[in-house]
């Protein structure tokens, strides 16, 4: 019981300098309602086969991973666009127009392709927070490793071909 009682200071003041999740959570809806919100996206053309660059995502997937280099751009915000093109081991391809911001780690997907080489909106298009796991670890490696690598913003569509073609960012030990 002395144990006990003696650990309370200790415990209180945990309590108070560690953040809990309710206050993770509000905090995250306070940056939410303070971002100013995105003017109309242009789409750009669909991607074409000659300004396509792969990247590596890992050696666990058989998928295909390739960036349009001809769709790059860099706001000033430090919002990367782009067009993602996925291509499955028997050909199925998925071509989609996203985002990454780098400050927040965060995505957003603004359409996909269709195979008559047309955009359509995508439904959900709300900005979402990059996670490592298998499902999106495209993402994971855009951000980390190619666009914005240990949080240095890359400010040109060409450092950022540069980097895709490189298999990654020198700061991060790649050529």
């Amino acid at each position: 019981m002395l144990v006990a009682a003696g650990l309370r200071p200790l415990v209180l003041a945990l309590c108070l300098v560690l953040p809990s999740p309710t206050w993770a959570a509000a905090v995250d809806r306070d940056f939410e309602e303070k971002r100013e919100p995105e003017s109309e996206v242009q789409l750009p053309p669909f991607p074409q086969p000659e300004n396509l660059i792969p990247f590596t995502v890992s050696a666990t997937t058989n998928n295909q991973f390739l960036i349009d280099g001809a769709s790059l751009s860099v706001s000033d915000d430090g919002v990367v666009r782009y067009t993602l093109v996925i291509i499955s081991p028997a050909g199925a391809q998925n071509v989609s127009y996203e985002a990454i911001r780098c400050q927040t780690a965060e995505r957003r997907l603004y359409a996909l392709g269709r195979s008559d080489q047309t955009w359509v909106k995508a439904r959900n298009d709300q900005w979402t927070r990059i996670r490592e796991n298998t499902l999106n670890r495209h993402h994971a490696a855009l951000h980390a490793e190619y666009f914005c690598p240990i949080g240095i913003n890359l400010l040109t569509p060409d450092e950022i071909r540069t980097t895709l073609r490189r298999g990654g960012h020198p700061a991060l030990g790649k050529h």
